[in-house]
């Protein structure tokens, strides 16, 4: 693995954590992002719209360049919501 993967994995980590300490700090986000996860998870652009309603209700801001980070985050919540769909 080269030096400048090492370092975009590092920098992925970090955007992660960011998020994660938010969420810490303000709970009611988590409940938040699965509510615009559930509202979008089947629109066309489900990440786009899941991002966008996201940062609209909280402060946890993603641009709409999604990093590698971003597009985790997103997609972690997206499988969420279909373990939570498959449970019914």
């Amino acid at each position: 693995m080269s030096i400048a993967e090492i370092k975009n994995k590092e920098r992925v980590i970090d955007e992660l954590l960011l998020v994660l300490r938010k969420i810490m700090v303000e709970p009611d986000i988590c409940e938040k992002a699965m509510t615009a996860a559930r509202d979008h998870i089947n629109d066309e652009h489900a990440n786009i719209s899941i991002a966008e309603a996201l940062s609209a209700c909280s402060n946890v801001k993603i641009p709409l360049e999604h990093s590698e980070a971003d597009t985790l985050f997103l997609e972690m919540l997206k499988e969420l919501i279909r373990d939570e769909q498959a449970l019914y």
